[in-house]
């Protein structure tokens, strides 16, 4: 079964807890805390596989969470950080947060990227030691790891997608340029699920065409088969528009163009932009009237247009030389940058928070700084300015400064120590 959209959730590792631990050994005196710090959670990381096509694992297992970080432990020794979980997907697998729609990732290469970063792990009591707090009998709490429901869209990485009617020749033209087998058959959707095959030109040169199952009118609006599968177009660099255009169906070639170039335009305005090439299949059954005037019609929109008959193969190799000397030209194929990270809105004016002055440290308590902290990385500048813009834009260094406080003296958020610095 080809399966191509999923929807789960994943849960990176929790950081590990610091500990709380004082050293005691014979002959030593006051050893002093020496809890260490918890390790950090596992990350879920995702990697192509190029031995899968399809997402229909996905259907079965909703749900991924890493393991998190041991604890800190006495002696100043740090947990054990926790390994990565690594998902594989399909080469081509655009991962989107399921609510926003933003894109996290692109795994369109074979190298692994972390989509939720596993939780940092707390610092031990060791960390809490000042000379007014010789005995800190607390520590830090791991962070928890990011989690989202995530939606994975699989489009797929080809050159040059074969758009069209059903029946219009599409499964036979890649089955006689390259080794893929599809369904042949005379009637409508015979092609169920997108078909790629391999088309070599010369030694050490090739391109992938993809057979995309067969457009209707409303395809865009989800009738037929198309909705599904349009999405498979976006990342092919050139479309080659199979017309057969001897109308033995019953329907106008000129018609089949414009209805098909129109449902790609509804699904996707860039579609509509996109290189093309006309393929004119069943040239051998239509009359030379026939061809004449849509040859004319064709170029007179300044596309290239080439006569083919996929089943005796006639014009096949010209239209193939067409496609790969235009794909020279041409930019790779596309991968989709992910979106940036929304930035955190500042807690809008003043809230309620208290300030208390206990052996000399300025503890500073907010319910609602848990959210704020809980984004602060502490070894990084922008990080923290953006904590310090929460302090002054909410009143709490306008109420430090009341009290007193001057530089150098020790203000404590959270049961996290810094010196104060004007």
């Amino acid at each position: 079964m080809f399966v191509d959209l999923a929807t789960i959730r994943i849960q990176a590792g929790n950081g590990g807890n610091g500990a709380v631990s004082f050293h005691r050994e014979k002959y030593v005196a006051a050893g002093g805390p020496d809890g260490g710090d918890g390790g950090r959670g596992g990350n879920i990381v995702f990697q192509a596989d190029p031995h899968l096509s399809t997402l229909l694992d996905f259907r079965y297992k909703r749900r991924f969470i890493a393991q998190n970080g041991e604890n800190g432990k006495s002696g100043r020794c740090t947990g054990k950080s926790a390994p990565d979980l690594v998902i594989r997907v399909p080469m081509g697998t655009l991962i989107k947060e399921a609510n926003s729609g933003r894109i996290l990732a692109d795994i369109s290469s074979p190298e692994p990227v972390v989509v939720a970063r596993g939780g940092k792990g707390g610092w031990g009591n060791c960390h809490f030691a000042t000379a007014t707090r010789q005995i800190p009998r607390f520590a830090k709490a791991g962070m928890e790891g990011e989690a989202f429901e995530i939606t994975l869209e699989l489009k797929l990485l080809a050159d040059v997608g074969l758009a069209g009617f059903p029946n219009v020749g599409k499964s036979t033209l890649i089955s006689v340029v390259s080794q893929a087998k599809p369904k042949i058959a005379n009637y409508h959707f015979t092609t169920l699920t997108p078909v790629l095959g391999m088309v070599k030109i010369a030694e050490g040169k090739s391109f992938v065409m993809a057979d995309i199952p067969g457009l209707i009118e409303g395809a865009s609006e989800g009738v037929g088969l198309g909705h599904a599968f349009l999405r498979h177009v976006e990342r092919c660099r050139l479309i080659v528009h199979v017309v057969d255009v001897s109308g033995s169906e019953g329907r106008d070639p000129v018609e089949d163009f414009e209805t098909i170039n129109r449902e790609l335009r509804n699904f996707n305005e860039e579609l509509a932009s996109r290189p093309q090439i006309v393929a004119a299949n069943k040239c051998d059954l239509a009359s030379a009237q026939q061809l004449d005037a849509f040859r004319a019609y064709i170029q007179g929109k300044g596309l290239p247009f080439y006569p083919i008959s996929a089943a005796t193969r006639q014009g096949v190799d010209a239209l193939i030389g067409a496609i790969a000397a235009m794909l020279d030209q041409l930019p790779p194929i596309r991968q989709y940058e992910p979106d940036p990270i929304p930035q955190p809105k500042l807690p809008e004016g003043k809230r309620e928070f208290t300030v208390r002055k206990e052996d000399g440290v300025y503890v500073v308590e907010a319910d609602w700084l848990m959210s704020a902290f809980g984004m602060v990385d502490m070894e990084d500048d922008e990080s923290l300015r953006y904590f310090q813009r929460v302090l002054i834009q909410t009143g709490i260094i306008e109420e430090l400064e009341r009290m007193g406080i001057q530089e150098g003296d020790t203000v404590s958020i959270l049961n996290f120590e810094f010196d104060y610095v004007k």
